[in-house]
């Protein structure tokens, strides 16, 4: 059985895709920090896992999705490779996602939300050579609109 469940920490915006072809379907990529039970030293430690979900759920999380607040995920874990540019084969690990929810009221993100800026995980750098491919973009912090959630 491939189950994975996950709660952690939005480390961007979601970005959304669209597919090619006659009935284009929505594509969202995000990627979570997910606190480690142990830490070494006293320092906070995190894994930042590659999430993909499709279709309405992924037009949902791009609606109200955003950074540094906590979700919940459930989905399965799916591994590839590829060949970049240089011709280089690049394994690939990230959970498709099936289910998702935010694991936060409006209110406690809005509290936290500061903590977190100032405390924001660093996303790891790639490893030399590593073709990072479309990566995330930057986009700006900041909710427009509500939440549908109180």
């Amino acid at each position: 059985m491939n189950k994975v469940v996950l709660v952690g920490r939005l480390t961007r915006d979601p970005e959304v895709r669209y597919s090619q072809g006659d009935s284009a379907t929505a594509v969202a990529r995000y990627t979570i920090a997910v606190d480690r039970r142990f830490k070494r030293d006293n320092e906070p430690t995190a894994d930042f896992i590659p999430c993909v979900i499709f279709g309405r759920s992924a037009e949902f999380a791009e609606k109200y999705f955003r950074q540094g607040m906590r979700v919940a995920i459930s989905g399965r874990i799916q591994t590839g490779s590829y060949t970049n540019k240089d011709g280089v084969k690049v394994y690939t690990t990230e959970v498709i996602v099936e289910d998702q929810e935010f694991a936060e009221s409006k209110s406690e993100f809005e509290a936290n939300r500061g903590s977190y800026q100032q405390n924001s995980y660093q996303q790891p750098a790639p490893s030399p050579g590593a073709d990072v491919g479309d990566g995330f973009m930057n986009i700006p912090d900041g909710i427009d609109e509500e939440l549908p959630f109180s």
